[in-house]
């Protein structure tokens, strides 16, 4: 994270502010009024095992850095820096840490809690990784407490081993075990930092939504939360065969990690204590020989059991246990397609006369140019003509979908989206991730986005509805026109802009024509082949 000057003297001393929690007692740091206590260990766990409660301890402990975050297969030099500030942290397996940042240590203030979960998929990322997920002035401004969490990606958390013996039924879905884990802690222990436990929203993006989702479709977690928020992630059905097919790649992914480290089968549990870069080659050779040999795909994240993990709902049915629990569902107007992330012409969209914007959406949409060019412009008249070429359709038409859907099963939905443009490069389109830094009051450090007085207005409103829906299950608040909740036949969306207004089923026809994006390949892939000593062949 970037250096910061102190403007305030920093409380920590030996008896100041200390937290009793379940299992001991923990010290924190406190800052212009925020409690902040960093690296609580939520659980422990063995590889490849579910998560097991922590260990008592005698004394007090020190929650002063964050803790360790998972070890990644690949940790490459991002491309959006600039756009997306990160934070690499020392990676460890052992990475079942939460942080937790509260105006209260009062177990009578009962303020609304919101457990953030960090984006990167299933495979990589941390509650630190982004500048933006410090959640120390959302706290602050809105009086709620926030939680972020580390739990085990990829091989670690996802990896199915339960060919070899019923004492690896679950490992995988042991990553999920952790995201619930630290649910259970929170509700055991929230209190004690001034939480409500019975006033729980889950939120994330990216993959983060993708948790929300999972998480609501494991009963285990029920208890644990009220509500939910998802952000550029998890509205998409999965396919019971892609699912079906993911597990079996799993399966096949543990036969040839065990081959790779000359395991015999009847000794498995050698597995477990590996080092992890022997462990991270032998799986980075297991996708290779799947993905270049045998033509597969893996793609790490839970499997459904029928029992512990159910299923994307679209895929499995929606639980009446989770219907019942208000959901905002949203996501980003460029998001992977914006300008940002490709290049037409000169790549400067806002210069561009009439006459070149028409020959880039001819080159695009062929023989369906005016056609797109009229749809867009009925539901974004005041927008650049140009920002046709870079929509956002495969997250926003999941959304939609998601949204009526589960209102159709009689779930309390509501739908947003994030249209502000940067000033970036004379004129950027909303990326993925670019929404974070407004829903935790974090605008003002990301030097790509900020707009003086514009970025201000927003992070009121878009905060503004993401607390006030932590705190009554509804994001309706004076500062923002009404917004009503989705329907089986109709989507109303809260677009977060410049000027925010509602638009109800505005964009519903221009996605319908949209062209469907080509899928690309994850990036980097042939630089993590190399890093751990894999070489694909020619």
């Amino acid at each position: 994270m970037y250096m910061q000057k102190m403007t305030e003297q920093v409380v920590c001393t030996y008896d100041d502010p200390v937290v009793e929690t379940k299992h001991g007692k923990l010290r924190g740091v406190k800052t212009q009024g925020t409690y902040i206590f960093r690296g609580i260990r939520y659980a422990e766990a063995k590889r490849f095992h579910f998560p097991t409660e922590v260990e008592p301890w005698e004394g007090v402990r020190e929650a002063f850095q964050f803790g360790h975050v998972c070890c990644e297969l690949n940790t490459p030099i991002p491309h959006d820096q600039y756009t997306v500030p990160h934070f690499f942290y020392p990676q460890n397996e052992n990475c079942q840490y939460l942080n937790v940042w509260t105006q209260r240590l009062d177990k009578t203030a009962k303020r609304p809690v919101m457990v953030w979960l960090h984006g990167g998929g299933w495979f990589s990322g941390s509650s630190v990784e982004l500048l933006a997920y410090d959640g120390e002035n959302l706290s602050k401004t809105d009086d709620v407490v926030v939680v972020s969490i580390n739990h085990r990606l990829n091989v670690l958390g996802y990896l199915d081993l339960s060919q070899y013996g019923e004492q690896y039924r679950d490992s995988a879905n042991a990553g999920l075990g952790d995201l619930v884990m630290a649910l259970k802690w929170i509700h055991e222990n929230i209190a004690q930092f001034g939480g409500d436990p019975e006033n729980v929203t889950i939120f994330g993006q990216s993959g983060g939504g993708g948790k929300v989702v999972a998480l609501m479709q494991t009963p285990a977690a029920d208890n644990y939360y009220q509500k939910a928020i998802i952000q550029s992630g998890g509205p998409t059905a999965q396919g019971r065969e892609n699912t079906e097919n993911a597990r079996k790649v799993s399966q096949r992914c543990a036969q040839l990690i065990l081959q790779y480290l000359r395991i015999a089968p009847e000794n498995v549990e050698q597995v477990e204590t590996v080092d992890w870069y022997d462990l991270a080659q032998a799986t980075m050779n297991a996708i290779w020989t799947i993905q270049n040999r045998e033509g597969g795909k893996v793609s790490w994240g839970p499997h459904p059991d029928g029992a512990y993990y159910l299923g994307h709902p679209l895929d499995y049915g929606w639980r009446q246990e989770s219907l019942s629990k208000p959901m905002l569902v949203g996501s980003v107007l460029g998001e992977f397609s914006g300008n940002f992330n490709q290049k037409i012409g000169d790549g400067i969209k806002n210069k561009w006369d009439a006459a070149a914007i028409d020959t880039y959406r001819k080159e695009k949409f062929g023989e369906k140019a005016d056609t797109m060019a009229k749809l867009f412009a009925s539901a974004y008249p005041d927008r650049n003509p140009a920002d046709v070429l870079f929509l956002d359709t495969g997250l926003r038409k999941g959304c939609l979908n998601f949204c009526r859907k589960r209102a159709q099963a009689g779930g309390p939905t509501w739908n947003w989206l994030f249209n502000l443009e940067s000033p970036f490069n004379y004129g950027t389109m909303a990326w993925h991730n670019a929404e974070e830094p407004y829903v935790f009051r974090n605008s003002a450090y990301i030097e790509a986005q900020y707009i003086p007085v514009v970025s201000e207005r927003l992070e009121d409103e878009m905060a503004g509805a993401w607390v006030q829906f932590a705190r009554t299950g509804d994001p309706n608040f004076e500062k923002l026109p009404q917004w009503p909740k989705a329907s089986a036949d109709s989507v109303p969306t809260m677009c977060f802009d410049e000027v925010t207004d509602l638009r109800v089923d505005h964009d519903r026809t221009l996605m319908e024509a949209y062209p469907q994006p080509e899928r690309k390949g994850f990036p980097g892939s042939g630089k993590m082949f190399a890093m751990f000593g894999v070489k694909p062949e020619e």
